[in-house]
């Protein structure tokens, strides 16, 4: 009897896995309802929780979480060698854990991934691609890049952090958040050289709801990577929409460092989509010598860093990733900003309604 009723407990998890698969399954179809129920209900209490408990630790919870589960994997091979424990029981150990995180993984926050996209959402009008407005837009962003340029001495990371969280309760009717929905302090990624190899400038942990920000980040990014990294504790999945969501948040702040921040980083996505296109060059040459010196320091810094092969596996891991929970371009999904950019330009009642003028 003893040893059925633990047979029974082993296959909890498992179970509960299967039930939490078929819901994602379920919200796939139901956009609308689980922007309602969880993205606007559930999720900003659970992030609440969740943040105020982490909030304590000076590292990263996250990290630890990840270690942790890397460590078990190794104690458990050295056990199979040493046949210290059966295959079986291994097998239940790694079959429960993995039903663990993957419950965990959703509950806490995956099922965002399901949400209503950010058009709807905002309700921002989706335009057709235009050729010959996306240069208008270009030019528009370069003259205020130059506009907004801003050096970084006597950079201070808390500054930064209360500039965008303000920015962020300022925008929250425009963004449809539920502010504060949590505490955002950042965290440095405990092995900040080695993400930096693979182009890794901060992550979103979400079984601690923390956001993290790779200590090799330069300070004209700090705002824009910061920003991003804080959209996602605030539920959105998307790379693309968390880079929209960080150069609005950025580009609409009084300060002239998250301004610059924001719109050198965007501008970078708007370079590697337009370069092949003809009228490209006369308006790349009228950035600023101050900005061309930023841009290429930025590019310079992380080609420094990039160990090619580190890149390539992680890429591939979180391309894999991404595809797995319904973003259908994965990796691709970083230069999406550029469409979210090109729409909200182009919605003059969205930026009426909330008071958000394209470029001051």
């Amino acid at each position: 009897m003893k040893r059925k009723k633990q047979k029974i407990k082993s296959w909890i998890l498992p179970v509960l896995a299967i039930v939490v698969f078929a819901i994602t399954r379920i919200l796939a179809g139901l956009p609308d309802f689980t922007e309602f129920a969880y993205s606007q209900g559930i999720y900003p209490h659970l992030a609440s929780f969740i943040s105020f408990f982490s909030w304590f630790f000076p590292f990263s919870l996250d990290d630890l979480f990840y270690f942790l589960l890397i460590l078990l994997v190794l104690v458990l091979i050295v056990l199979l060698v040493f046949k210290k424990i059966r295959l079986v029981k291994a097998g239940k150990i790694v079959l429960n854990v993995f039903a663990l995180v993957f419950i965990l993984f959703y509950v806490f926050w995956g099922f965002n991934y399901f949400r209503a996209d950010l058009n709807t959402r905002l309700n921002i009008h989706e335009q057709k691609a235009n050729t010959e407005y996306f240069l208008v837009v270009f030019e528009k962003l370069v003259n205020q890049t130059n506009k907004s340029y801003s050096n970084f001495e006597g950079f201070d990371i808390a500054e930064i952090d209360s500039l965008v969280e303000e920015s962020y309760k300022n925008l929250s009717p425009a963004l449809k958040l539920k502010y504060p929905a949590g505490k955002r302090k950042a965290k440095k990624i405990s092995l900040s050289s080695f993400f930096g190899k693979a182009g890794i400038s901060g992550y979103f942990g979400p079984f601690f709801s923390e956001v993290h920000v790779n200590s090799k980040v330069l300070p004209v990014e700090y705002p824009f990577v910061l920003a991003h990294e804080k959209a996602h504790q605030f539920g959105i999945t998307s790379e693309a929409e968390a880079n929209f969501y960080a150069w609005l948040v950025c580009s609409q702040s009084s300060s002239k460092k998250l301004q610059y921040s924001g719109n050198l980083v965007l501008l970078r996505y708007f370079i590697n989509q337009g370069f092949q296109l003809d009228g490209f060059s006369e308006i790349i040459n009228k950035l600023d010598g101050e900005v061309r010196k930023d841009y290429k320091e930025i590019r310079e810094h992380w080609m420094t860093l990039r160990n090619e092969k580190v890149d390539k596996i992680a890429t591939k891991v979180n391309d894999t990733y991404l595809k797995t929970n319904k973003v259908e371009k994965g990796i691709e999904d970083y230069k999406g900003v550029v469409k979210y950019a090109m729409d909200f330009s182009l919605d003059t009642a969205f930026q009426k309604r909330y008071n958000l003028p394209f470029f001051y």
